[in-house]
């Protein structure tokens, strides 16, 4: 081969390999996922976990939908498996304890939840988990409408009070939870109770006044979210009121109320009345013109 063959060859070859080296040095880098772990439970009822899952896209942190996990109880292997479970929409993914695991719950009086994700072609694999330890809260009320709010922990085998731990007593409401006075927190003392003055004696509640009280502990690091309610009958009886048949702006057209019919047909009666009047113009200057 003549030597200005095998130079052009060279030349060729190193383009090449650059070519390739540069097309896998731009290849898209995987992103990285933020899985928080959190611990909800309900009426000391069955507890439950929820995934929320994050990334970073121009320095500000956005929800991620469909991201599978796997969720466990305590350590990664088959038999504390507590699902596998999908982020939806909002990038949230829930699972409620199994009863499979209820001798592994016994064990101890602290729990780890584990979040794993396997990784995908777009996102890098990801872990989380959150440490909890067993709690719950008690309500009660009395006549005089104060309401008092007790948290416990379970120390061994017992049921301890404690102390210093921030929760909330409010009223349960579909926009958002309305505090029962103007103290929007309360801190348990030594003996692991609140105790709160219920004033919101106006509120709207259902045909016999019943409301819904709620005492919750949020975003707690040592006990996770806990929620207790109860029902007193304490609001405004809220009595029905059925419109269908009378003269209303939501009503049918013939139940329309008098003084919007009088606006509508003046409307209608003025523009017929100045069309006849432009046609009749319309004539008489024909007849002025002839």
């Amino acid at each position: 081969m003549k030597p200005l063959n095998k130079i052009f060859y060279v030349i060729i070859a190193t383009a090449y390999l650059l070519a390739g080296g540069h097309g896998f040095a731009q290849a898209p880098a995987k992103g990285d996922l933020s899985l928080g772990v959190n611990y909800f439970i309900t009426n000391n009822q069955v507890p439950y976990v929820m995934v929320r899952v994050k990334t970073k896209v121009d320095g500000r942190f956005q929800t991620v939908a469909g991201i599978p996990m796997t969720l466990f109880l305590d350590k990664d292997s088959v038999g504390t498996t507590i699902g596998k479970v999908v982020t939806n929409e909002q990038g949230e993914a829930t699972a409620f304890i199994p009863p499979s695991l209820k001798k592994q719950w016994n064990t101890s009086v602290k729990h780890t939840f584990l979040a794993s994700f396997d990784g995908n072609k777009k996102y890098e694999p990801a872990k989380g988990d959150l440490t909890v330890g067993k709690a719950k809260i008690l309500i009660s009320t009395t006549d005089g409408k104060s309401i008092t709010a007790s948290v416990f922990e379970m120390k061994d085998t017992t049921w301890t009070p404690v102390k210093g731990v921030e929760l909330k007593i409010a009223v349960k409401r579909l926009g958002g939870d309305l505090p029962v006075n103007e103290t929007p927190t309360f801190t348990t003392d030594s003996t692991g109770t609140v105790a709160a003055d219920f004033k919101r004696d106006t509120i709207p509640g259902d045909a016999k006044g019943n409301i819904v009280l709620i005492a919750k502990i949020e975003d707690n690091d040592q006990y996770g979210n806990l929620s207790i309610e109860k029902t007193v009958p304490w609001g405004a009886k809220f009595t029905a009121v059925n419109k269908f048949n009378e003269r209303t702006l939501f009503a049918t057209r013939d139940k329309a109320p008098i003084w919007l019919q009088l606006i509508a047909y003046s409307i209608m009666l003025a523009v017929w009345i100045i069309l006849a009047y432009l046609v009749f113009n319309v004539f008489k200057i024909k007849r002025l013109g002839a």
